[in-house]
């Protein structure tokens, strides 16, 4: 264990501002879609594939992110991903070739979303806020991310209407390095002073993990989640111009939304997680962002339409993100705490992967959105019962016991 951190005002500070450019400028990709694939000539595939495969290595290197995180601290894993993130837009920006495109992007911003995320810093936030306040302080966590997508939506929008969105990628690359290098030095910690008794490696708690049927269902579940608000959060402006909604500002006003109902959905689902059982709170999201969408679906589309929808599922949006990492770390403890959310977050990242491919690729042969929609209703259903099983107490281990 490490003998000491920041305060906790410090890390959810500084965590706030990192998780607010990462998540923010990743929540904005959607409106580089047109775009790029006009100037490209690309269809909307080719773009849907490389931040599908941009949510997948974000899953894929979750892992080993947590692992650096547990082994080598916050600071230095975010800094790596800041200058990865960088480089990632910068890629997105100068290369022309579509496979070249969807690798090279995928895999550095998926790497640097890893870095930067909120398995990157769920450790920190987890150790350094008392049992009694975590649930909390993950909430905090994540809604500084909504904010994010609520403040950067029309950022990001404004840069690609008035320097082009070749530019955009370069000025907000600039922005992520004089933000997160700064704020990854408040979060440096003291080095690992190594307790007695028995202790767990990384593997043994790994195969704990994957034996453990909660953590399965929570696997299963995360799944859900990353399809459907990636989904929407890519698709949704491409979905309204579909749908004759032209004027630009209706899409950027919905992902505002989204992010502004965001910043209450996660604080409040983080503080009643404190209160009521989470597996309960988390089957109530998903049965309720199932409702929401069936009615957005069945209703007359409109701008006031899209509005309502948008504040409903940012209430819903992140919500589950605090709740997942403060089952995770009820059950298995604050060691592998990142590690183990970066498996669990990784299977939010095949959702995601499948969610924004499925999209794009539903789109090009069928000409439009329906049977995805019909795809997030049925997952909804399966998240909702999938969740109410979930066993929270903290898992016993027969070796600690028997010593």
């Amino acid at each position: 264990m490490r003998s000491s951190s920041p305060d906790l005002k410090t890390v959810l500070i500084a965590s706030g501002f990192i998780l607010t450019l990462a998540m923010g400028v990743r929540h904005g990709f959607g409106f580089w879609m047109q775009p790029i694939a006009q100037a490209h000539g690309w269809t909307r595939e080719t773009y849907s594939l490389a931040l599908a495969l941009q949510n997948l290595m974000w899953g894929a290197f979750g892992p080993f992110a947590g692992m650096a995180v547990d082994k080598l601290g916050t600071a230095r894993v975010i800094v790596i991903g800041a200058f990865l993130y960088a480089a990632g837009l910068l890629w997105m920006a100068l290369v022309d070739q579509p496979i070249l495109f969807v690798v090279g992007s995928g895999v550095l911003v998926g790497a640097a979303l890893a870095c930067t995320g909120f398995s990157a810093v769920s450790s920190i936030i987890g150790r350094t806020a008392p049992e009694s306040r975590r649930s909390w302080a993950f909430g905090m966590s994540s809604a500084a991310s909504s904010f994010g997508q609520f403040l950067m939506m029309p950022v990001e929008q404004q840069m690609i209407n008035h320097t082009g969105w070749q530019n955009a990628f370069y000025l907000l690359a600039a922005l992520l390095l004089l933000v997160m290098l700064p704020m990854a030095w408040r979060l440096r910690e003291p080095t690992i002073v190594h307790a007695t008794g028995p202790q767990q490696s990384i593997m043994e708690a790994i195969r704990e993990a994957f034996a453990y049927r909660p953590f399965l269902l929570l696997l299963a579940g995360y799944f859900v989640c990353g399809f459907q608000v990636v989904f929407i959060g890519v698709h949704m402006p491409a979905y309204l111009k579909d749908k004759n909604i032209l004027d630009p500002n209706v899409a950027v006003v919905s992902l505002a939304l989204i992010g502004l109902f965001n910043i209450f959905g996660s604080y409040y689902a983080g503080k009643l997680g404190g209160i009521y059982p989470k597996r309960y709170l988390l089957s109530s999201i998903y049965s309720s962002r199932t409702i929401v969408i069936a009615l957005f679906l069945l209703a007359p589309l409109s701008n006031y339409s899209v509005y309502v929808f948008s504040a409903a599922m940012g209430l819903l949006w992140l919500s589950t993100v605090p709740l997942t990492n403060g089952v995770i770390a009820g059950i298995f403890g604050m060691k592998y705490l990142s590690m183990l959310s970066g498996f669990v977050f990784f299977s939010h990242q095949v959702g995601s992967f499948m969610g924004v491919w499925l999209g794009g690729y539903i789109f090009t042969k069928a000409g439009n959105y329906d049977a995805v929609w019909m795809v997030t209703l049925v997952l909804g259903v399966f998240a909702t019962v999938i969740n109410l099983p979930i066993n929270e107490k903290p898992i016993v281990r027969q070796s600690v016991l028997a010593t």
